[in-house]
């Protein structure tokens, strides 16, 4: 089953036909603002270093994922339909029923020392966020960082979190033995919009002050522009105010990307695109009609936009703290990742 490695070790415990979590997990919840209405259901994972399918065409091998579900609530999160390879819905579920890996850091430190570990480097927060608000409870982040920086092992971190920042000195020590770098998710800085499809995120603003920090003090850190959204934050003006705001956070690159909606997103997002924005979901279904993307020729003029802005507002002008300790780079604007059209 692709959630079997989420059932308690050692449960002993091998009928198909049992539920998802093993007897004897842990389920929570908390009766305090930032948690109401959420359930916590804390696994003893038995592996916390995923391998990436080969067909994902993704450009690194291994993950880390703390977490499964996520509080940020982003409508658009392509994540969502992960959701019910755990028998929960891509929806509400995703949003409020998250999976905790309770012993994350031990087992990190554990497949870290095998020798059959082979030192390749490991992408955090490319599924759901291992920064979103249960981190502020769990702390998971803290053992796992520890553990990559004293196996010496390159690792990088996507996150539209500002816990980030709680990590600044495991950051700054792996980054002294080992290759780390960091980007924060930011597609638009304009707050209507934020509130409206980032109900759970700091604001945008606040993660380019992520974003700044990390730089000052010699972390690598870019900025993905993702998801910019066709119709409501692919303006030019509001393109502009975003990359001149994404430049002044001295990011090391910037990757633009159009909105894509795969399946269990796209039902989530379209929903809310008829309650909000009802005018524009033929435009959408035109745009998405034959598939999870926008058409290349939209991809390629949004894109191609951002890429002139960057230029232009000069992104990719490193601190000198990062001067210190990066290479110059060629060019402001990173190529588009394939993991990253996930994001």
């Amino acid at each position: 089953m692709r959630w079997d490695n989420l059932r308690l070790a050692g449960s002993g415990q091998d009928d198909p036909a049992m539920p998802l979590f093993a007897r004897g997990a842990v389920t929570r919840t908390f009766d305090t603002p930032e948690f109401r209405g959420m359930t916590f259901y804390e696994i003893r994972a038995r592996s916390i270093i995923n391998r990436v399918p080969g067909a994902s065409r993704v450009p690194f091998e291994y993950t880390i994922n703390p977490y499964r579900g996520c509080t940020h609530r982003c409508i658009y999160c392509f994540a969502r339909k992960t959701h019910e390879y755990l028998d929960f819905d891509a929806g509400a579920d995703f949003d409020s029923k998250i999976v905790v890996k309770v012993n994350a850091a031990e087992l990190a430190r554990k497949e870290l020392a095998s020798p059959r570990w082979g030192g390749h480097h490991v992408a955090m927060g490319t599924n759901v966020d291992c920064y979103q608000r249960a981190e502020g409870r769990y702390k998971l982040m803290r053992g796992i960082l520890a553990a990559l920086r004293d196996a010496r092992n390159p690792f990088s971190i996507l996150t539209k979190g500002t816990l980030i920042l709680r990590d600044l000195d495991l950051l700054t020590e792996a980054a002294d033995v080992a290759d780390v770098s960091t980007s924060v998710s930011v597609g638009f800085v304009d707050p209507e919009a934020w509130r409206a499809v980032e109900p759970g995120t700091p604001n945008p603003r606040r993660r380019l002050e992520v974003c700044a920090t990390l730089n000052d003090n010699g972390i690598a850190c870019g900025v993905l522009m993702a998801p910019i959204l066709p119709f409501l934050t692919d303006s030019p003006a509001q393109l502009e105010t975003t990359v001149k705001e994404i430049a002044a956070s001295g990011a090391t690159h910037i990757a633009p990307i159009v909105l894509h909606l795969r399946p269990g997103a796209r039902e989530w997002w379209l929903g809310w695109l008829s309650r909000e924005h009802p005018r524009l979901v033929p435009r959408y279904l035109e745009l998405y009609g034959r598939g999870a993307y926008a058409p290349k020729a939209y991809q390629e003029r949004v894109t191609g936009l951002v890429k002139e802005l960057a230029e232009r507002h000069g992104v990719g002008r490193a601190t000198p703290a990062m001067a210190r300790r990066l290479p110059p780079r060629a060019a402001p604007v990173a190529e588009e990742p394939e993991q990253l059209r996930l994001l």
